[in-house]
C-alpha cells in the first residue's frame, strides 16, 4: 500500500516509520527533520529498534496514494485538509488529538474519511529520530460508527506491517473516551510540567477524573454511550500504562509551543449542554499560560 503521513512529528514518524517496514510511506513534515531522513533514513529506538528509508517531503502539494494518514495538530486540520485536497487518496484518516478533525476534513475532501485513535507513544528525539515510548494500538473505523470494508483494508495493512491494529464499529464512543482520558490527562499535566503518573496521586486525581466524567456526560448529550464509569477507568488504565510518559499537551508547553487544548477540553466545554466547570476551569488556564508565554 501507498500512504502517505501528513505531519511527521513525533506520531506521523512513528507509525510512518513502521509502516514503511511493509509499504511505501512518504512523510510530509518539516526540516531539519525531513532532510536528516532523506539524507540518512529514518532511526527509531527505545520499545522498537529498527531503521527505514521511506520518502520524505515538506512539500504535502499534489500527492497521491491509497491513504493518507493525518497526525498534524488538531489546529492545522483545515490548512492540511485543503493541501491534500490537491492531491489523489484512496482514504484518508484522522490519528489526531481532540473531537472533530474528521468533519473539517470531510468537508475539503472527496475520498473517505476514518477516525482513528493511537496510543503508541512517540518522541521526537531529533532530526532523524523518533523514540517509542511504549507499544500501543492503533483503532481505526467510520467515524459515525459501523463497519466498513475500506477500513478493514487499511487495518489488514497496518498488521501486515506488525501494527498493533482493531478495525472497530464503535469509533465514536472510542474518539470521546479518548477525549476524556486527554482532557484529564493532558492540561493537568501541562499545567504542572509533570509526567502522566502525577494525575493518579493527590491532589491531581479528582481534577483529572472529573474532567474525565464530565466529558462522558456530554458525549452522553451528543448521543454517544459513554458511562462516567468507563471514561474514569480508561484514564485509570491509560495512565497507569503511560506513568512515565510526558503527555502530548505537556511536551508542547515545554517546548514553547501551542497546545491542543481548544480540540480537547475546548471542544466539551463548546458541546456542553450544562455547565462543565472544571474543563471550562483547565481551558482557561492553559490558555492564560499559551498568553503568557505568546503561544499563539
Amino acid at each position: 500500500m501507498e500512504v502517505v503521513v501528513f505531519g511527521a512529528g513525533s506520531l506521523g514518524s512513528l507509525l510512518g516509520g513502521l509502516l514503511a517496514r511493509e509499504h511505501r510511506v512518504t512523510l510530509v513534515g518539516r526540516d531539519p527533520h525531513v532532510s536528516a531522513i532523506r539524507r540518512d533514513g529514518l532511526q527509531i529506538s527505545g520499545t522498537i529498534e529498527t531503521h527505514v528509508s521511506p520518502d520524505a517531503t515538506t512539500d504535502g502539494i499534489g500527492l497521491e496514494a491509497d491513504l493518507a494518514l493525518v497526525t498534524v495538530k488538531s489546529y492545522d486540520t483545515d490548512e492540511a485538509a485543503r493541501t491534500l485536497s490537491t492531491g489523489e487518496f484512496g482514504a484518508v484518516c484522522s490519528l489526531q488529538n481532540g473531537l472533530g478533525n474528521e468533519q473539517r476534513l470531510e468537508r475539503e475532501l472527496d475520498c473517505h474519511v476514518l477516525a482513528g485513535t493511537a496510543s503508541y507513544g512517540a518522541r521526537l528525539m531529533g532530526p532523524g529520530e523518533v523514540e517509542c515510548t511504549g507499544i500501543g494500538r492503533v483503532a481505526l473505523g467510520p467515524p459515525d460508527g459501523g463497519g466498513s470494508v475500506l477500513a478493514a483494508e487499511v487495518g489488514e495493512a497496518f498488521t501486515e506491517a506488525t501494527v498493533e491494529t482493531t478495525v472497530a464499529a464503535d469509533m465514536p464512543r472510542r474518539l470521546w473516551e479518548k477525549c476524556a482520558v486527554n482532557a484529564g490527562v493532558n492540561p493537568v499535566t501541562a499545567l504542572t510540567g509533570t509526567e502522566n503518573g502525577a494525575v493518579l496521586g493527590e491532589p491531581a486525581r479528582p481534577i483529572a477524573r472529573e474532567a474525565a466524567r464530565e466529558t462522558a456526560r456530554v458525549a452522553r448529550e451528543t448521543g454517544v454511550d459513554l458511562p462516567d464509569e468507563a471514561a474514569t477507568s480508561a484514564l485509570h488504565r491509560v495512565v497507569r500504562a503511560t506513568s512515565e510518559n510526558t503527555s502530548s499537551m505537556a511536551q508542547d508547553i515545554e517546548r514553547g509551543r501551542r497546545t491542543e487544548i481548544d480540540a480537547i477540553n475546548g471542544y466539551v466545554v463548546e458541546r456542553a449542554v450544562e455547565p462543565v466547570p472544571t474543563n471550562a476551569l483547565l481551558v482557561g488556564l492553559v490558555k492564560t499560560l499559551e498568553n503568557s508565554r505568546e503561544l499563539r
